[in-house]
């Protein structure tokens, strides 16, 4: 080995022992999140409305999401392959804080809001919807790149 690629692998080994290579991971990114524009299910109009179809997600940023229903028609939310691409916080629901691994439903059986903390980890394309009522428009897109 050249001794100066040494020299630099030594650098580098002896900057790690005394901490510079923390110098960017500073705070914890979870506890600052940005707040997405609501998830509604559910309308006046129609009982099989969705506020937001699409939602534009980066990884590495965390998010919070305020999902609620107008309580017309029971929705489960599902979103199986984005729970699996996503570090889930918490969720907070019913004056309830929730801490998880995953999320594999919430089940809204009347009128109710639940919010939940997240940092998406993998880029793609996941499916969100109300469980049953995907034929009726109750679906959207998490894009995360």
């Amino acid at each position: 080995m050249p001794p100066y690629k040494a020299l630099i692998l030594n650098v580098l080994f002896l900057g790690s022992l005394i901490g510079f290579d923390q110098v960017h991971a500073a705070g914890d990114l979870t506890l600052r999140t940005q707040a997405l524009p609501d998830l509604k299910f559910g309308s006046e109009e129609t009982g099989y409305a969705v506020s937001q179809k699409e939602y534009q997600l980066e990884t590495g940023v965390a998010y919070q999401l305020k999902i609620t229903t107008d309580g017309q028609k029971e929705c489960a939310f599902q979103a199986p392959e984005f729970a699996r691409s996503i570090f889930l916080r918490k969720v907070e629901a019913g004056g309830v804080e929730i801490k998880a691994v995953t999320l594999v439903e919430l089940e809204f059986e009347d009128a109710g809001e639940a919010e939940i903390f997240f940092l998406p980890i993998k880029p793609g394309r996941y499916p969100f919807y109300c469980k049953g009522l995907q034929n009726k428009g109750m679906e959207g897109m998490f894009v995360v790149k």
